[in-house]
């Protein structure tokens, strides 16, 4: 390993620019380093992951990580990459959503151990008494409009038809004193975030010099996209989200194991704490002409789905997964699906909607699939599966001897694609 974290990232690819080369120097010493977090829904998602993750190896460093939690950038929310303005929170609602994320970063960040301890900061702390006018005076009088409209992410939205408003035009201004507030109380001096927030790590950079004289850094990783230029995290359902109330460990698992070869090692760089000399390795047996395809997803899934779940909930992963593998080696029975009702989609209808009806009627109304039309495209092209045997006769009725146990029914789309059926008394 790299005795430098700069260049530990830089070989991971997780640099995409800095605001100065003496940074790598200046990481020779522990620094203090942060990032923020807008408690826009009660869990975070995948994307994040990116920024927990770059805390995660400045903390292996050496470096003490600092969390910003925005209960106040989060009531205005950041523009940043956004081509519609987001919906206001009310206080209550960020309050929950603030309660909601801060497991993940206990979960992932090391708290208990020898490491630096993080710290977890709310900016709600010190603009909650800060009023509007002396705001003004002490913050504002030190931004220029025309460097603000600059900013790409302001060009971008005052070109576009939905426009911006001035709550959401001041974000940076906030975000600004924020990196000022850290590096003077603190002494923090690296700001770390995607892409998108460039304009916004460089506007904290120029309010604290202005005001301190000091020297502060920035530091942005690409954004998380897929080799085809498609965001990462995002499925037909919605977000792959870090806690398991939205998102099971199966589905978190099984979202990796589907992922294509070309974005694999990729992954693996940015999301795991996989050595770049396991990585290759990897890398290399999936060239091999022998190579068991999807080895490397499953290597991958177990890492993240570790970090983000941890143990016990890759064990579940793992188990939801063997249950719901298709073909007769699986077995199914009450005991395993008891267990993994709650860890896969599932849905609870009435035996009259299930028994008597069929695989097309199933597929739709419990919602693995979107009509009894596409339903009965995938019977005809073979990817039908009840309780895991593969179906292929579009008038085949489900039987009570169909329910596993009686309560049960487990129905799939393809190898990957399920929904749990239970039985409502």
């Amino acid at each position: 390993m790299s005795k430098n974290v700069i260049k530990y990232l830089q070989e991971r690819g997780f640099i995409d620019a800095l605001t100065s080369d003496e940074l790598e120097k200046v990481c020779e010493k522990p620094i203090k380093v942060y990032v923020g977090f807008d408690p826009t829904a009660d869990s975070l998602h995948l994307g994040n992951l990116v920024g927990i993750m770059a805390l995660a190896h400045f903390q292996r460093f050496g470096h003490t990580p600092f969390v910003l939690l925005g209960g106040t950038t989060g009531r205005i929310g950041d523009p940043s990459g956004k081509s519609l303005e987001r919906p206001l929170l009310d206080t209550e609602t960020i309050l929950k959503n603030i309660n909601g994320i801060r497991q993940h970063f206990e979960q992932i960040l090391d708290f208990k151990g020898t490491l630096q301890r993080p710290i977890i900061v709310n900016n709600d702390e010190w603009f909650h008494n800060f009023g509007v006018i002396d705001f003004l005076r002490e913050v504002g009088k030190h931004y220029r409009i025309g460097t603000m409209l600059s900013k790409e992410s302001v060009k971008v939205r005052l070109q576009s038809k939905e426009g911006m408003s001035f709550t959401e035009f001041s974000y940076q201004l906030i975000q600004g004193y924020d990196y000022y507030f850290l590096n003077a109380q603190y002494d923090v001096v690296l700001q770390m975030g995607g892409s998108d927030q460039w304009g916004n790590i460089i506007s904290g950079i120029e309010f604290t010099r202005k005001l301190t004289g000091r020297t502060v850094y920035g530091l942005t990783w690409p954004l998380l996209v897929r080799s085809d230029g498609k965001k990462f995290g995002k499925t037909e359902e919605g977000a792959i989200w870090l806690s398991p109330k939205k998102c099971s460990p199966y589905q978190f698992y099984q979202y990796f194991v589907r992922i294509p070869d070309a974005d694999v090692i990729h992954m693996m760089k940015i999301l795991t704490f996989l050595s770049l000399e396991a990585i290759a390795e990897i890398e290399a047996e999936m060239q091999k002409p022998d190579y068991a395809p999807n080895t490397a997803q499953k290597r991958l899934a177990e890492e993240i789905t570790r970090i983000v779940h941890g143990e016990k909930g890759l064990e579940k992963a793992l188990k939801v997964t063997e249950g719901a593998a298709p073909g007769k080696e699986a077995k199914l029975d009450g005991a395993i699906l008891q267990e993994i009702a709650h860890d896969m989609p599932h849905v609870t209808l009435p035996a009259t909607e299930v028994v008597g009806r069929s695989y097309a009627d199933l597929a739709a109304s419990s919602g693995l699939l979107s009509s009894k039309g596409e339903a009965n495209r995938l019977l005809k092209n073979g990817g039908a599966y009840l309780n895991n045997e593969k179906i292929t006769d579009p008038s085949h009725q489900i039987a009570k001897m169909d329910l596993i146990e009686g309560k049960f029914l487990l129905v799939g789309a393809g190898k990957k694609k399920k929904v749990l059926i239970t039985i409502k008394k």
